[in-house]
């Protein structure tokens, strides 16, 4: 009898889960996919929003600013990098400054620090490439800029050392009632719980409506970016949107921790929670409307494009809590922006409720600490000198656009829940996420997880069983 089962192990999950291994319990993760933080979690902007923007008194606002405060303490407890960059929410029109107060006197009422709305001229002094058209902006000192891939595995990592048990290529096609509470049902198990955590990303719907009468309803919000090299690095310092709509944030730039600058994303409600095509015309929309924030981008530095789905709700809240009609069954669902910003606070919020229900006993053992894999790229001539001493597959570059060694990707491969798969050494060590996007490293990354899983090279995937790369046998 396992104790919680958790659906999903994207960001929410996952954190739910490492806060649960603070107790003594049989826990375990089902996820449909090859990996962690492979759906909602994965294609995200990466922004730690301040708070200003959900609205007051609603769960999203509270755990958003709850989660901001979190991520810094975290960032150093699991060691993934974060940094409080700081946002601008830029106007364009006289009218817009009054909504600029309105957003910052929302934000005071949320207990978010350091909003200040500012002028063009100190707007120009913070970002000289500011729009033209940008007349003032909303500053909030505390937003902040995280690796989605990092955070993610870091929780699931730090879970998975404290006893959580995770299950890949587990998908979930049914639930039962029973007395001792779910029988959990994947295409070849059965899984006995006690309690369900559904944390299930755009499908948290699907699972909600199993179980209950009072329905919920989940639209995919495809969302398109643009990703450019790192030689764009400086153009801006700060996540700059513009003002909010009903759709969300709007189109925003900003810097990513491993030093590139992100663009987007565009908003178009679909039906299809798998599709994540990108989309010439929202691709169009979207360097339209960005460079009336930021001018002078250097599109041509553009080295990738993705696309990721936000679960919006239909009510524009998270839904947290175990479901009236539906006892030992616990919702994680409508996690859209600011779902990675509040994901910590989330994961608190769902383990108090669950221990205080089950009264959980505290795991005395708990390992609150995680060291991540050591990148030579972050060290000294003098400190990557006495790792290849140490172990000369230090020495040995493997991507040469992320400076990514032999020795780091052997780790991603070694450590808990460690890579199996191409994205997963992508998501783990950024190799083949740099400027020829994959095409000189990836034979050499092939050879280095067949060796490392015992597997041919013609079975390596880039990310599951029908993503194979190369054809033929090599053995």
């Amino acid at each position: 009898m396992i104790d919680v089962i958790i659906i999903g192990a994207g960001v929410s999950g996952s954190a739910t889960a490492r806060e649960l291994s603070r107790y003594k319990g049989k826990f375990l993760v089902l996820e449909k996919e090859e990996d962690v933080c492979s759906g909602t979690s994965k294609a995200n902007s990466g922004i730690v929003h301040g708070g200003y923007d959900a609205k007051e008194g609603s769960l999203m606002a509270k755990l958003n600013v709850e989660g901001n405060k979190i991520m810094g303490d975290l960032s150093e407890e699991l060691d993934f990098p974060f940094e409080r960059i700081g946002s601008l929410v830029v106007c364009f029109e006289e009218e817009g400054i009054a909504k600029l107060h309105e957003l910052k006197k929302r934000g005071e009422m949320n207990e978010v620090d350091g909003l200040e709305v500012i002028d063009r001229k100190r707007l120009l002094e913070l970002e000289p490439n500011i729009g033209n058209e940008a007349i003032a902006a909303l500053h909030c000192k505390v937003a902040g800029i995280v690796c989605p891939f990092s955070l993610n595995i870091a929780l699931a990592e730090n879970a998975h050392t404290n006893g959580v048990e995770f299950k890949f290529n587990k998908e979930v096609v049914e639930l039962k009632k029973r007395s001792y509470g779910w029988d959990v049902i994947t295409k070849n198990e059965i899984f006995q719980t006690r309690a369900v955590v559904n944390a299930a990303g755009v499908y948290a719907d699907v699972f909600h409506n199993m179980v209950s009468d009072e329905k919920i309803h989940i639209t995919a919000r495809r969302g398109n970016y643009l990703l450019l090299d790192k030689e764009a690095k400086g153009h801006i310092n700060h996540t700059v949107f513009p003002l909010p709509t009903s759709k969300g944030k709007g189109i925003l730039a900003s810097p990513t921790v491993d030093g590139n600058l992100l663009i987007g994303p565009t908003a178009v409600d679909i039906e299809d929670k798998e599709n994540t095509s990108t989309i010439k015309e929202d691709f169009d929309t979207l360097i339209k409307e960005v460079q009336k924030s930021v001018k002078n981008i250097p599109f041509n530095l553009v080295i990738t494009s993705f696309c990721g789905l936000r679960a919006h709700e239909d009510k524009h809240d998270f839904i947290i809590g175990e479901v009236k009609d539906a006892e030992n069954f616990f919702d994680i669902a409508g996690i859209e922006s600011p779902g990675l910003t509040a994901s910590p606070a989330i994961g608190k919020m769902m383990a108090k409720i669950l221990s205080e229900k089950y009264k959980f006993e505290i795991n005395d053992n708990f390992i609150a600490k995680r060291k991540g894999i050591e990148f030579t790229r972050n060290m000294t001539m003098k400190q990557h000198s006495e790792k290849i001493i140490e172990n000369p597959k230090y020495g040995s570059i493997v991507c040469r656009c992320e400076k990514v060694t032999e020795a780091e990707i052997i780790d991603a491969i070694r450590r808990p829940l460690g890579a199996k798969t191409l994205d997963g050494v992508k998501r783990r060590t950024r190799a083949m996420a740099g400027r020829c996007q994959a095409g000189f490293c990836t034979p050499k990354i092939i050879q280095i997880l067949a060796r490392e899983l015992g597997i041919d090279e013609a079975e390596v995937v880039k990310n599951s069983p029908l993503s194979k790369v190369a054809i033929g046998h090599t053995k």
